[in-house]
């Protein structure tokens, strides 16, 4: 499958961002337009309502023509606007078990009314669920037509090697594609899920190349900060109490300077920068508004030079994600204090 430079993030469209159906699909028919034939959601996008909205979008004809990606593990049974991580009360509704797999694929392909996703992904680990069983429920889809291929998102490099380890020795079908964050603001990426994906041939979908909004000109020293429904979803992301992202702001500072003497917004900058890394095949935009879509499509056409580059090093330096709360995914070792400390009696 051969996809645009960018992908269609459709995780703004519903109840998370834009809730009027007619403007979303405006918005995707102007992407489609524009050349984009790539388009991302997730069942967990405002509760399906955002596939509910690709699928009319796609509807009369469209469909063929794109390759459509959704994603599957989050919990389907909380309220729309929860804030993320609300576990939801049912445990089989959410997850990468066999039992949840071939349930929330038929409701994926019901809301996109599609008989067929073209890249199905595990949106997250599940420390709960073996990978082989995850592996084996997927390739099955795969056999019986309802995927084209399946990925990852936001997995940790070592549980992606593994994953193509269990394929190899269980002759089942393989993530074909990794997720992760990337921004110039989130360089962690670089130290080492890019270099496995490179090793092993997969196609690289950063998401959230502007860093949720912070690379768009919006967040800025001396100004309020701007509301939005990401950052009530997503507190520790934007709240500057916190000294991580008050260090992101000295950063976004440094590259609107490096940007306006490049010639370059700020937007095309960043998203430039995502393209311009060899492991990447093609960052997610997320845009809410049409004026969103148009101020970032121009991106791909910009080079960054060697000078450019050097000075974004120099800024945030490789390797380098300065606030850990946009790594999107904390080991479970990290966030359950009993995997790490030594039971007393």
């Amino acid at each position: 499958m051969h996809v645009s430079p960018l992908c269609l993030g459709a995780m703004m469209f519903g109840a998370w961002g834009e809730p009027d159906h007619d403007t979303s699909i405006r918005i995707i028919h102007r992407a489609l337009d524009a050349g984009i034939n790539f388009i991302d959601t997730a069942d967990v996008y405002s509760q399906g309502e955002s596939e509910t909205i690709v699928g009319k979008a796609l509807a009369g004809g469209r469909r063929d023509d794109v390759i459509l990606a959704t994603k599957f593990h989050g919990p389907m049974d909380v309220p729309v606007n929860s804030p993320v991580g609300t576990p939801g009360s049912d445990p089989n509704k959410r997850g990468n078990s066999r039992r949840w797999i071939v349930r929330e694929v038929e409701n994926s392909l019901r809301r996109l009314g599609t008989d067929w996703i073209d890249l199905y992904q595990v949106h997250r680990p599940d420390r709960d669920t073996e990978l082989e069983e995850t592996l084996s429920a997927l390739t099955d889809l795969q056999r019986h037509g309802k995927i084209r291929a399946f990925g990852c998102s936001t997995f940790p490099a070592h549980q992606i090697v593994e994953a193509q380890w269990t394929s190899e020795k269980r002759a089942l079908g393989r993530f074909v594609t990794e997720q992760p964050p990337y921004s110039l603001l989130v360089r962690g990426t670089e130290a080492d899920i890019l270099p496995v994906a490179e090793q092993y041939g997969m196609g690289v979908l950063p998401w959230s190349p502007l860093a949720g909004g912070w690379l768009t000109g919006r967040y800025r020293k001396g100004q309020a900060l701007p509301t939005s429904r990401r950052a009530e979803r997503l507190p520790d992301r934007f709240d500057l109490a916190n000294p991580a992202n008050q260090r992101k702001l000295d950063a976004v500072d440094a590259f609107a300077e490096l940007a306006e003497k490049a010639g370059l917004s700020l937007i095309h900058l960043a998203l430039a920068f995502v393209l311009q890394h060899p492991a990447v095949t093609a960052p997610i935009i997320g845009p809410r508004t049409m004026e969103h879509l148009e101020s970032q499509l121009g991106a791909v056409d910009v080079t960054l030079t060697p000078e450019v580059l050097d000075r974004i090093d120099e800024i945030v330096p490789p390797g380098v994600t300065l606030s850990s709360s946009d790594q999107g995914y904390v080991p479970p070792a990290l966030a359950d204090p009993f995997l790490r400390r030594r039971r007393t009696s």
